[in-house]
C-alpha cells in the first residue's frame, strides 16, 4: 500500500489532469451527439370530432291543469311523480250544489217538453174543433142572412131584422178568423208553437250548461304522461284558471343543451350524439339534433340546441341534468398527431419539433379536424416523420439522439 501511494504522490497532478480531460471529452461528446429525445411517428388513424355540452331533459311541451269552476277540493287520488293515463281522475270538487242545480235544470226541461206536448196533443185539437164550430156557425149565419134578404125584399120583415142578420154574419166571420189564427198559432211554425219549442231548447241548453259544470267538478287526465307538479290538497278552495297540477305528456323526450357559439359552425340538423344523465353516467343513449336556435344568448355567448332521444329511456326524468357528446365530424385514415405534441396549437402558427437527420428542426404545421387527444395534420408533416415529444429545451438545428 505504501508502495502504491509512493508511486501516486509524484504523479497526482498528471492523474487529475487526465480525469479532467476525460470529463471534458465526455461532455464534448454529449454536446456533439446531442441529448436523447423521445419521438413519435406521424401515423394515419380515424378521427372523430365531438362537441361536449351539458343541458337538461325536457318534453316538447307541458300541460298545466286547473279547475274551470270555483269549488272545494273533495279528493285528490294521485301523487306527484305518478304516471297517469288519459281519463284518470286527478281532482274531485265537492258537487252537492251542482247536483241540485242539475236536477232543477232537468225538471225545467221536463216542464217545457210537457208544455209542448200539451200544445200538440190537447190545445191543438181543441182549437181545431173550435174552428169547425165557428165555420158551422158562419155557414148558418150566411144561410139565415140570405133568407132574411129574400123576406125583406118580399116585405115580410123590416130593416131592423135584416140588420140583425148582417150583424150575426159578421160575428160568425170574425169567430172563424179568430179560430183560424188559433189553429195557425198552435201548428208548427206558429207563434205559440214556436214559443213552446224555444222554451224546450232554452231549458235543454241550460241543463247542458249545468251538466257541463257538474262534469267540471271531476278533473281528469287529458293525455297520458307523468305528473311533475302538484299544488293542491283536500279541503283547498280553488279558483277557476289556477294551475293545480303540471303534466309531462308521453312522447318524444328532448335534451336541451347550450353550445358555445364558437362551435356553432360544426352543428347541423340530424347529427348524432351520445348522451347520459348525470344521475346514471354509465347508461349511454342515442340522441339526434332536431332544432338549432337561430339566435345567440348575448349574456352567455351560447346557442340553444335541442336533441330528440331516439328510443325511450326509463331512467330519464323531467329537468334531469345530462351530458352530451355531439359527433360533428369524422374522417378516416388521416395523418394525425397527439394534441400535446403540438406547440401553440390554438395560435395562428402551430409548430412541432421534428427529428430530421439527427437534428432538431422546428416545423410549422397546418392542422385540421381535432378529435379528442388527436389532431389532423393537413400540411407540414409526412407519414412516418419523427416528432419530438420530450419536454426539453431545444435549439433549431441542435443534434439530438433518439432514445433506444
Amino acid at each position: 500500500m505504501n508502495a502504491v501511494w509512493s508511486w501516486i504522490r509524484p504523479h497526482i497532478g498528471q492523474l487529475l489532469w487526465g480525469v479532467l480531460f476525460l470529463f471534458l471529452g465526455a461532455t464534448a461528446l454529449r454536446w456533439w451527439v446531442g441529448p436523447q429525445v423521445q419521438t413519435e411517428a406521424v401515423q394515419r388513424r380515424d378521427l372523430l370530432q365531438t362537441v361536449v355540452a351539458s343541458g337538461r331533459v325536457e318534453t316538447p311541451h307541458r300541460v298545466d291543469i286547473g279547475a274551470q269552476i270555483t269549488g272545494t277540493v273533495a279528493r285528490v287520488p294521485v301523487a306527484e311523480g305518478q304516471v297517469v293515463k288519459a281519463g284518470d281522475v286527478l281532482i274531485e270538487l265537492a258537487s252537492t250544489e251542482l247536483e241540485s242545480a242539475q236536477r232543477q235544470a232537468e225538471q225545467a226541461v221536463m216542464q217545457a217538453k210537457g208544455r209542448l206536448r200539451q200544445l200538440n196533443d190537447l190545445q191543438g185539437p181543441v182549437v181545431q174543433q173550435t174552428l169547425r164550430q165557428a165555420q158551422a156557425s158562419l155557414d148558418a149565419a150566411r144561410a139565415s142572412g140570405q133568407r132574411n134578404l129574400a123576406l125583406f125584399e118580399q116585405g115580410f120583415i123590416g130593416q131592423a131584422a135584416l140588420d140583425e142578420s148582417h150583424k150575426a154574419l159578421a160575428l160568425a166571420e170574425a169567430q172563424v178568423l179568430a179560430a183560424q189564427k188559433q189553429v195557425a198559432s198552435t201548428q208548427a211554425g206558429g207563434a205559440e208553437h214556436s214559443l213552446a219549442t224555444g222554451a224546450v231548447a232554452e231549458a235543454q241548453a241550460n241543463a247542458e250548461g249545468v251538466r257541463a259544470k257538474a262534469r267540471y267538478a271531476v278533473i281528469k287526465v287529458p293525455v297520458s304522461g307523468q305528473l311533475i307538479g302538484r299544488s293542491v290538497e283536500v279541503g283547498d278552495v280553488v279558483q277557476a284558471g289556477k294551475v293545480l297540477m303540471t303534466l309531462s305528456p308521453e312522447g318524444a323526450t328532448q335534451l336541451v343543451v347550450q353550445i358555445d357559439e364558437k362551435n356553432l359552425r360544426w352543428i347541423a340538423l340530424g347529427q348524432q350524439a351520445l348522451a347520459s344523465a348525470d344521475a346514471y353516467p354509465q347508461q349511454k343513449f342515442k340522441a339526434q339534433v332536431a332544432y338549432i336556435n337561430p339566435g345567440i344568448n348575448a349574456q352567455t355567448g351560447a346557442v340553444e340546441v335541442k336533441l330528440d332521444v331516439s328510443e325511450p329511456v326509463q331512467t330519464l326524468r323531467q329537468d334531469m341534468t345530462v351530458s352530451v357528446d355531439l359527433v360533428v365530424a369524422r374522417k378516416a385514415q388521416v395523418l394525425a398527431l397527439q394534441v400535446g405534441h403540438v406547440n401553440d396549437i390554438n395560435g395562428p402558427a402551430p409548430w412541432v419539433w421534428l427529428r430530421d437527420a439527427g437534428h432538431a428542426v422546428r416545423r410549422p404545421v397546418r392542422l385540421g379536424l381535432r378529435g379528442g387527444a388527436w389532431v389532423e395534420v393537413l400540411d407540414g408533416l409526412r407519414e412516418g416523420d419523427a416528432v419530438i415529444t420530450s419536454p426539453i429545451a431545444l435549439r433549431e438545428g441542435q443534434r439530438v439522439r433518439a432514445q433506444p
